[in-house]
């Protein structure tokens, strides 16, 4: 008998199951984003994407790993700790003063502290090296005497020293931490300073950071598109299309929550394979959409399926379609996928750059990549190489975050190799982009780094003009 309502409960709980798997399977397919459509009705296409941007406005937000919301608070009030040792160091004073009155000793001067642990109460955890060498300094010999006649006067004398020297905290990191904060800045930012010297992370590979940077910068010369491809080669696209085609491919990639280095490679196939072949316009998205695929098999863990890619261009193009033109594109690049984008050489000069920054590193970071980002819409900048784009990047953020102070030094001229008049050029294209951009049909990164997350460095004003005094070289 009770195997019936057992059976009866298992399959309402096996129908509950179901629906909830439709419920979840609409609001995916919902929550799809729109086709990119018809390259050249830009217009149209966009009132699609903002309809699809409105049905997933509910999307979970992406919180950047490494975020210091959860760091615990180390610097802890100093008066909070307790400080049982005071009332051993007097009753310790007094009974060595005692002593030497009953055996009348001279005491010539007051003797020297003694190191961690030798006084009782003090520990090595209680007591910082620094305090210890400040009050060896600062307590000076006040000259003969008899501890019989003032023993009191030296023990008030010695109790003021250790109050105001000795301070006893349970918390060791609070008193590195402020022995951190007032010690002198490492450099200066007329010196140049060497990163590898003192950097600890050994994901880093600080030993081998300049042979590898030296083999990018020789790379980034062979492994680069045609600056004038779309005048030469294509005869069916333009220049707009292109950044059309690279926006959506910036919200695909925020969508589907990809990582930076995804994007700068997809673009880097997408020119180099626009270099060698023509296209028609009806095949650009398809192109898109499988540089995006190489990319993501090359840097994500998890890549997206060909039948997603194959969807969020509203079926325009089946999963044989992006094969073959996947196919295609490997064997016009002659399978040489690993190529310098600007991404690459960024990491090193925020690196570089963050050590003579004073306000925020996150700032700088985000907004260097933002201005970063934003090349990657202009074909004009083909004609530079990546470094010099990421260069140019740090020189505009620095200058947006400090209008007043030269954003160059001789620290990210040593590390990027670049002068301030090299720059120049590709400086002033990137600061129209930064004040003016594209156009309204092409939001995508500004409203990308317009959200909490990146600081809201799109938001940032920038000066209308740049002072022709940052552009000289220190040797003129």
């Amino acid at each position: 008998m009770s195997s019936r309502p057992a059976r009866r409960r298992s399959s309402a709980s096996a129908t509950a199951e179901t629906a909830g798997a439709r419920a979840a399977k609409a609001a995916s397919l919902e929550n799809k984003r729109a086709a990119l459509g018809n390259l050249t009705n830009v217009a149209g296409w966009r009132t699609g994407r903002a309809d699809a941007k409105s049905s997933s406005s509910n999307s979970v937000a992406y919180v950047k790993k490494g975020s210091s919301a959860g760091l615990p608070n180390v610097n802890r009030k100093v008066a909070s700790a307790t400080k049982p040792t005071l009332d051993r160091f007097e009753r310790a004073i007094s009974h060595h003063g005692n002593a030497l009155q009953k055996e009348n000793v001279c005491c010539p001067s007051v003797p020297t502290l003694a190191p961690h642990g030798s006084w009782p109460g003090l520990s090595h955890d209680s007591v910082s090296m620094e305090d210890d060498m400040l009050t060896c300094n600062s307590v000076e010999s006040p000259g003969p005497l008899f501890l019989d006649n003032a023993a009191s006067s030296v023990a008030t004398s010695l109790r003021r020293c250790a109050n105001d020297k000795l301070p006893v905290s349970d918390n060791r990191d609070t008193t590195v931490s402020r022995w951190r904060k007032h010690c002198p800045t490492p450099i200066e930012n007329d010196d140049i300073f060497e990163i590898e010297t003192h950097c600890k992370d050994p994901e880093l590979c600080s030993t081998l950071t300049c042979d590898i940077y030296k083999h990018l910068r020789e790379a980034e010369t062979k492994k680069r598109p045609s600056p004038d491809f779309l005048e030469t080669t294509q005869k069916d696209i333009d220049a707009s299309m292109r950044a059309v085609l690279i926006d959506w491919l910036v919200e695909v990639t925020e969508e589907y929550r990809l990582v930076p280095e995804t994007l700068y490679l997809t673009v880097s196939y997408i020119d180099r394979y626009l270099s060698s072949k023509e296209i028609n316009r009806d095949k650009l998205q398809l192109l898109g959409v499988a540089c995006l695929l190489i990319a993501a098999k090359y840097e994500e863990i998890c890549p997206p399926q060909v039948e997603e890619l194959c969807y969020i261009t509203d079926n325009t193009y089946i999963k044989d379609e992006v094969l073959r033109m996947e196919a295609s594109i490997l064997g016009c690049l002659k399978f040489e996928m690993t190529a310098p984008t600007g991404k690459c050489f960024l990491r090193r000069f925020l690196h570089a750059a963050q050590v003579c920054h004073e306000g925020p590193a996150l700032h700088l970071e985000f907004l260097a990549s933002y201005i970063t980002e934003l090349s990657l819409l202009e074909y004009s900048l083909l004609c530079h190489v990546p470094s010099l784009i990421a260069a140019s990047s740090i020189f505009l953020a620095n200058f947006i975050l400090k209008p007043t102070k030269n954003p160059w030094n001789t620290t990210l001229s040593y590390h990027t190799q670049y002068k301030p008049s090299t720059l120049r050029d590709c400086v002033k294209v990137l600061h129209r982009l930064f004040c003016f951009g594209l156009g309204s049909n092409l939001p995508a990164i500004r409203e990308k780094y317009s959200q909490h997350k990146y600081k809201f460095v799109a938001k940032k004003y920038c000066p209308p003009s740049i002072p022709a005094d940052f552009f000289q070289d220190a040797s003129s």
